[in-house]
């Protein structure tokens, strides 16, 4: 896998598939489940993770499947990106670029280390309830702030 130098300072839509994936700082907060009021349209974030999200790693544990695993799983590209980035975290490597805004200091492509993201804080590994604990009438129990 070839990625540019600096290829986060181009157009969202310029980049490469694997360009596209390296984004992804692997923080995990994508995958939390969040719940939607549909009067405002306000977004609540749980500490609840998907059935999939593999807490070691901070990764998908079927990434190439998710879809058919998990209907309601969003595929981010850089066209379904405007209609979702108000549900991605304000951490967000797609949604700050998208925004106009640069990566966090953190971030692996900056730091050259994937471990930055724990160290930052930024990691949701040991910080989640798994989907297939909780039960579907307990998640606003595990409402929390935005991480």
């Amino acid at each position: 896998m070839t990625l540019r130098p600096d290829f986060w300072t181009l157009p969202l839509d310029r980049l490469t598939k694997p360009e596209w994936e390296a984004l992804c700082d692997g923080c995990g907060k994508c995958c939390l489940l969040k719940l939607e009021d549909e009067e405002t349209g306000e977004i609540e974030w749980t500490s609840i993770s998907c059935r999939l999200f593999d807490p070691s790693t901070c990764r998908c544990g079927n990434y190439a499947m998710r879809k058919m695993l998990v209907p309601g799983c969003v595929v981010l590209t850089p066209e379904t990106l405007p209609e979702i980035a108000h549900w991605m975290p304000e951490t967000c490597a797609y949604r700050r670029l998208s925004e106009g805004r640069t990566l966090p200091d953190w971030h692996p492509l900056l730091t050259g280390r994937a471990e930055s993201v724990a160290e930052a804080g930024h990691s949701m590994g040991g910080r989640v309830t798994p989907e297939y604990e909780v039960d579907e009438d307990d998640w606003f129990d595990h409402v929390t702030e935005a991480p």
